[in-house]
């Protein structure tokens, strides 16, 4: 009996877990050798491997096989000429190695011969059925394409968001929570600027204990880069690689697209510097507090006594006169204390102002149906530009100016799915707004308690909410005046114009306050 091996591959995963495809396929082998009388000495299996491909892992097993025996000449089955390759280069190159290693290519499918028919034949049907896969790929593509345009997203899926069988859709990508809230607080926060960088954001999914990490329990930088340019996130899609614009999915989106297209325009337009990793719990003001005499921020350490370490800040700036001169922690930290008890607001102006904005936010709702009719003449508008430039489109024959056409028809796109929002929002209340709210008075009414009671990041948040720009410190008299932000700016303004909050029924802004917040942006 001469002696023969059997060579089985399948292309997709799921037939080696089914166990159809290989078994089906070694049992019409064994049959074929049993019927030439062979001894099946060897089965080499090749899973989940395309036929597309020349190197391979079993077939190079089988090549060593074959060379090792080569004075037998063994005899190489195959089910059928598709499972040696699916590809005309591929097949006459593995073909030509079976045959320099020893081997004889049988098949109970075809008759394999050395002369000049029968090598037009297996070229002939090895070139059909290389065209059988390049068309099973084009309609596997087709159907991914179409299912994407229906508005169902069939790629890798992005952080927050999991797919799961739904009735009516298929498969579709819903929200994964706690992860997906997570990532909604962090995208918003840096849409908002509570993480004024990507690093303070990275910091923040780090301690989300329900967030992804890797092995060292890190989230690297340039996975929230992705997440920050990630488009699913707010309920449309896009695939340019098969020319799928801007369009509506059918998954629940995690944030809106205004929140997505402020997170671009800060990416892009106004890069901050990175957060300092040395800030923390020990030093909470480290960066933020500034020598009064040359400018520098101070610095801190950690001083060793004779029985234990002490805390300090100090200037570090060779010029200047109080170079290396020393201040105790808690006396810089404890005038920081003071300073915010100082500028915290009465409870009486906390609550006229809160009723000076619900007066505005009812007059508001009391234009909803004016606003409406705004918006809507707006997107029709934004509609009759995008016509006429997909015309423009049609009719140009310069490739840069097709081009400029498509920027602005997507520019279009986005600024009419903004618009949608506006029209969606408008006369509704967000639960959510109604919370942030509250905290946000909560917090203008005393930013001491805030900060007493916080973590290092929500006494950052204080410092960057309250004042705005860092604070000058002069080591024997304390603070300098501070330069606060607008909220509390505002709230001053109130407390020395008690007669005109109490009297009018309209508030006006002082000139003088505005100008104030403007310089202090400046400078």
């Amino acid at each position: 009996m001469s002696k023969a091996v059997i060579y089985c591959r399948v292309s997709d995963v799921q037939q080696v877990k089914n166990g159809n495809g290989l078994s089906s396929q070694e049992t019409r082998c064994r049959e074929f050798a049993k019927y030439r009388h062979y001894e099946v000495v060897q089965v080499f299996n090749e899973e989940g491997v395309s036929g597309g491909l020349i190197d391979r892992p079993a077939i190079k097993r089988m090549l060593a096989f074959l060379r090792q025996h080569r004075s037998e000449r063994i005899v190489v089955i195959i089910d059928d000429i598709s499972r040696l390759a699916r590809d005309l280069k591929a097949h006459i190159e593995l073909r030509t190695a079976i045959s320099d290693a020893g081997g004889v290519l049988q098949s109970p499918s075809i008759e394999f011969g050395e002369d000049s028919d029968s090598r037009l034949v297996e070229n002939m049907l090895a070139s059909v059925s290389q065209h059988h896969r390049q068309k099973n790929a084009e309609q596997v593509k087709n159907r991914m394409r179409a299912r994407v345009m229906n508005g169902y997203w069939i790629m890798k899926v992005p952080r927050g968001y999991k797919m799961e069988k739904c009735s009516g859709h298929g498969k579709l990508m819903v929200r994964d929570e706690p992860v997906a809230t997570i990532v909604q607080q962090g995208l918003e926060g840096y849409a908002s600027d509570r993480f004024s960088s990507v690093v303070e954001l990275q910091a923040f999914l780090e301690y989300q204990k329900e967030f992804p990490k890797d092995r060292r329990g890190k989230v690297h930088i340039q996975r929230v880069l992705d997440m920050l340019n990630q488009i699913l996130y707010t309920g449309y899609l896009e695939y340019t690689p098969w020319n799928i614009s801007l369009m509506k999915g059918k998954h629940e989106p995690i944030i809106s697209f205004e929140t997505y297209k402020a997170i671009q325009d800060k990416l892009h337009d106004r890069a901050k510097a990175p957060a300092r990793r040395d800030i923390n719990q020990d030093f909470a003001l480290r960066g933020f507090v500034l020598c009064e005499s040359c400018g520098q921020p101070l610095r801190s350490c950690w001083s060793k006594g004779k029985y234990d370490k002490y805390p300090y800040y100090l200037c570090h700036t060779r010029e200047c006169a109080f170079y290396g001169k020393s201040i105790k922690r808690d006396r810089v930290e404890d005038d920081f204390v003071k300073l915010l008890k100082e500028i915290q607001p009465s409870q009486r102006v906390i609550e006229l102002a809160e009723n000076f904005i619900e007066e505005i936010k009812t007059k508001r709702f009391g234009h909803q149906e004016e606003i409406l009719d705004t918006l809507k003449k707006e997107k029709q508008l934004i509609e009759r530009k995008v016509e006429q430039l997909v015309e423009r489109v049609i009719a140009a024959e310069s490739p840069t100016l097709i081009t400029t056409y498509e920027r602005q028809i997507k520019q279009l796109e986005e600024q009419r799915i903004l618009t949608e929002e506006k029209i969606q929002k408008c006369g509704t209340v967000d639960d959510r707004l109604e919370k942030i709210n509250r905290t946000s008075w909560e917090f203008l009414g005393n930013p001491h308690d805030y900060w007493v009671s916080s973590s290092i990041e929500r006494k950052r948040l204080v410092l960057k909410a309250t004042f705005a720009r860092p604070l000058a410190y002069h080591r024997n008299e304390g603070y300098r005046t501070p330069a606060l932000s607008l909220p509390f700016l505002v709230l001053k303004e109130f407390s020395n114009q008690k007669e005109v909050m109490v009297g009018g029924r309209r508030l006006e802004l002082p000139t003088s306050t505005m100008s104030t917040w403007r310089s202090n942006q400046l400078s």
